[in-house]
């Protein structure tokens, strides 16, 4: 029997993101605990009905769901316009960019997030558009059992 990992020593395994991926990880990385600051849970990497995958997925205490579409360069921006299929999927859409992102190309329907390494604000809120019930409790229950199974592999990981 394998003496099993402790919860820092479990992360320091994990392989580090490539130079190309690290922008788009600190911006999540802030936003997500910006909305933990608000009372939120969030996940980053959520996979939706329709077989995208929002950037990350943010859930309030009234079941109110917000989406973050996060770009960290121009080129990605002009070159992912998936975006609008996320809109049947929360209450609320954003973009998490940097602080040296263009701003006014964000379109102005869209709520508008600028994270760094250390923080993140909300400079723009997103139009609320109300989720149908069926379709709420749809992703939600999803949001539970994905941040269930997570939870599991952290605690147990496979062998």
């Amino acid at each position: 029997m394998q003496p099993s990992l402790g919860y820092s020593e479990q992360f320091s395994m994990m392989p580090m993101p490539a130079l190309s991926e690290a922008p788009a990880i600190f911006i999540a990385r802030s936003i997500a605990r910006m909305f933990e600051q608000f009372g939120h849970a969030s996940l980053t990497e959520f996979s939706l009905a329709n077989g995208r995958r929002a950037d990350l997925l943010a859930l309030d205490r009234r079941g109110e769901i917000a989406i973050v579409e996060v770009k960290s360069s121009l080129a990605d921006f002009r070159a992912d316009r998936k975006w609008p299929e996320y809109r049947d999927y929360c209450d609320a859409l954003y973009f998490g960019i940097g602080p040296d992102f263009p701003r006014e190309i964000i379109p102005e329907e869209c709520g508008l997030i600028v994270a760094d390494r250390f923080g993140a604000l909300i400079l723009r809120e997103s139009g609320k558009t109300p989720l149908a019930a069926s379709r709420r409790r749809a992703v939600t229950l999803q949001f539970a059992l994905t941040a269930a199974q997570r939870l599991r592999q952290v605690i147990d990981p496979p062998l």
